[in-house]
């Protein structure tokens, strides 16, 4: 266990509490710190405050950080696409097929179980627990790219960005049908359905979900489209495309999988991050060629032997 004490001074006085302790230290969050305070981790002047609470000169703040705990989670040399690393973050290009987190039915197997080999000790201890930083998802049978951070200032920092839309994410689709439009714009929320626990849904009471898509090819009965997603709602993509329409190839969920290639999953791929470096503030642009089924499907049907 560590403390930390800070006398207050001209800078700090009129801040709210829990932004002063965000800007004395910057590994953590105003969430994180008002979770802190309720936890009686924080006090001023030998008091736990409200979040609220409005500094003055002379109070005095005690931080105490309890260390993180290590989750049972056991780490396993599965094989990874590692695009980029360096001290603060790691850019995976996902297999399909690789859950990224584990869960009910994958306690094994999955992409965390692997980072951890790669990262070893250094992980991020975001939410008081050893872990490695899975800032944002993709879906079991999605492919491509994905951001990792490796300790809690990178974590902080992009899930900041993710937050606030700064992250770009493009992907490269295969839906079933022409889509005559060009481009468009789908706002439509989406909300957990009440008859499917597994699935998503387009729901006026959902949470605000909005996917841009651009055609790159038309043809015989299928649509190659580029998709940008301001919003990161679960199944966001699928669940869009398949409203409008146009499922994905493959989805087992939102479409029965319907497809003549016997592709099991959705043809879904995470191909360009852009995003500001933690530790730089620079920005960075990662890409992701298209996965060798994916390119297989599409030469078939240049082909039109379908």
């Amino acid at each position: 266990m560590e403390k930390k004490i800070y006398t207050i001074n001209q800078d700090l006085q009129g801040q709210r509490i829990d932004k002063a302790v965000a800007i004395k230290d910057t590994n953590l969050s105003r969430t994180m710190v008002q979770k802190m305070i309720d936890s009686g981790n924080i006090f001023v002047n030998g008091k736990v405050p409200k979040s609220s609470y409005e500094l003055d000169i002379g109070d005095i703040v005690e931080i105490v950080y309890e260390e993180p705990k290590k989750i049972d989670l056991k780490s396993e040399d599965i094989p990874l696409d590692i695009i980029y690393q360096d001290d603060d973050i790691l850019i995976i290009n996902k297999q399909k097929g690789l859950v990224v987190h584990p869960g009910n039915g994958n306690p094994n197997g999955t992409l965390v179980n692997a980072i951890m080999s790669v990262c070893k000790d250094s992980l991020s201890g975001i939410g008081g627990e050893i872990r490695p930083g899975i800032v944002h998802r993709i879906d079991k049978d999605t492919s491509g790219l994905l951001i990792v951070a490796k300790n809690d200032f990178a974590h902080i920092n992009i899930s900041e960005q993710i937050k606030n839309h700064e992250v770009k994410k493009t992907y490269i689709a295969l839906v079933r049908g022409i889509i005559k439009e060009n481009s468009a714009t789908i706002d439509m929320p989406i909300a957990r359905s009440k008859n499917d626990r597994v699935k998503m849904e387009v729901n006026k009471n959902g949470k605000n979900a909005v996917t841009h898509f651009q055609v790159l090819k038309r043809y015989n009965g299928f649509t190659l489209i580029k998709v940008n997603i301001e919003t990161g709602r679960t199944h966001q993509i699928r669940v869009h495309m398949s409203n409008i329409g146009f499922p994905l190839v493959g989805d087992m969920v939102y479409s029965n999988g319907k497809n003549p290639f016997g592709i099991s999953g959705q043809m879904l791929h995470s191909c360009n991050l852009e995003f500001i470096h933690p530790r730089t503030n620079k920005k960075v642009s990662f890409e992701a060629e298209l996965p060798k089924y994916f390119k297989e499907v599409l030469r078939t049907l240049e082909s039109e032997k379908i």
